[in-house]
């Protein structure tokens, strides 16, 4: 009977058949110690010469690191083996002998790994950090699934930025120019016209030539959006949001976590309320440790780092200067300077892990901004119809899903939280 390595410990007693890779391997007299892993685990394997035939003995010697295999034994619990069970086994077959592996059990520096990325996604950490990777993206869904919130799919190629003309791929579209998305934002803000609460989640691009450990051009987004939603209710749910993701992990990947060696303390403490701060008290905060920093400047890596070093949870910067974020951000009523806006800041340097606010909702102010920034209003068209047509406050925001992964796993690049990472020069698997 066929098993996946995850389900052994059912199996404790019987028969059992695995189909896998060779993980590693060492010898001890006249016994062989195969570990196999399948995609799902590692088990040991023992394989003793009194107890099997030359042809599967000499099989066990002739293997090699990552050769593709077929294994049949019994299930043996043994509290020193890898995973307290290991396999005793009664025959081998090697589908595939695997020359020369580069990527050997010694450590390999990240300039040597990264264009073996498609072979070195099948160590130890990398598979881990893969697992936290579907379990983060599933509690996301299921966080907004439970709530009532309406999964939409937004458009990859738009004839519109989000975020500034000057990070846009352009594609050519049979003669037209369209753009890679950085956002299914706008698209959002159209769909909440029929369904009330949505989100959407897929590729986003930036062509930031940025090589900073924070930054890759393509990367995955979650973005909801609420109709009849302010300010305050956008931090709520965000922190909702987090919270559940922060206690799905724990509970179901804390054995990855413990792989990856992360100190899961730091992320037990990620309780309610996060603090909530102004863009102006973030600003005294930063100037302790950056005496040149202005006023109405923009956040930096070192000072989303500053702040971030005062609190052990994520804190929420609000209330940022107009002229630092984007057209569609309402402005303050009682402060025309100010707009509606915020950021997650993560804790232990992460970075901005969530962006979001208020959206403009009144037409005249919408079309006003979109010609102070010298947009296309033909291509806001369908925007601004949605401040013709039953316009009313709303409000959402961005999560970045690389960032997050880093987080959570401990890890310092995102390069190594999505199976294959782009970057700038680097499109290579």
């Amino acid at each position: 009977m066929h098993v996946y390595i995850e389900d052994i410990g059912k199996h404790d007693g019987e028969e059992v058949i695995l189909k896998g890779w060779l993980y590693n391997k060492r010898s001890s007299g006249k016994i062989r110690f195969l570990l196999v892993r399948d995609g799902t685990g590692i088990v040991q394997s023992v394989i003793a010469q009194d107890e099997v035939n030359d042809e599967i003995f000499d099989a066990a010697d002739r293997i090699t690191q990552e050769s593709s295999l077929v294994l049949e034994g019994t299930v043996r619990k043994d509290e020193r083996a890898p995973g307290g069970y290991e396999i005793v086994a009664k025959d081998l077959q090697i589908l595939q002998t695997a020359q020369d592996f580069p990527i050997t059990p010694k450590e390999h520096s990240i300039e040597y790994l990264q264009p073996l990325r498609h072979l070195w996604l099948r160590s130890k950490k990398q598979n881990a950090i893969m697992r936290v990777r579907h379990e983060l993206i599933k509690a996301c869904r299921d966080f907004f699934d439970n709530q009532g919130f309406i999964n939409t799919d937004t458009p990859i190629l738009t004839p519109a930025s989000v975020e500034g003309t000057t990070t846009l791929f352009p594609v050519d579209y049979y003669g037209d120019t369209v753009y890679l998305a950085q956002s299914g934002q706008l698209y959002n803000e159209a769909t909440i016209g029929a369904l009330g609460k949505v989100y959407c989640f897929g590729p986003t691009f930036r062509a930031e030539k940025s090589k900073t450990r924070r930054h890759l051009t393509e990367f995955w987004m979650l973005e909801p959006e609420v109709a009849f939603l302010d300010l305050n209710g956008v931090m709520d749910l965000a922190e909702d949001m987090t919270v559940f993701i922060v206690e799905r992990i724990l509970k179901k990947r804390k054995t990855e976590l413990e792989t990856l060696e992360r100190d899961i303390k730091k992320l037990e403490k990620i309780k309610k309320p996060f603090p909530r701060i102004t863009y102006k008290e973030a600003v005294t905060i930063i100037q302790k440790k950056h005496k040149d920093f202005k006023d109405g400047d923009d956040f930096g890596a070192p000072h989303e780092t500053a702040i971030s070093e005062n609190y052990e949870k994520p804190v929420f910067v609000h209330h940022y200067p107009v002229g630092i974020k984007a057209f569609y951000m309402k402005r303050d009523p009682d402060d025309d300077s100010l707009s509606l806006s915020v950021d997650m800041i993560g804790p232990e340097g992460i970075g901005e892990l969530i962006g979001g606010g208020q959206r403009e909702d009144d037409y005249d102010i919408l079309l006003k901004r979109i010609r102070e920034n010298k947009l296309s209003e033909d291509a806001y068209k369908w925007y601004l119809d949605l401040r013709k047509y039953g316009t009313c406050p709303h409000s959402g925001f961005g999560l970045g899903i690389e960032r997050a992964i880093a987080w959570v796993c401990g890890i310092k690049h995102v390069r190594e939280t999505i199976p294959f990472p782009r970057m700038l020069e680097k499109v290579y698997p």
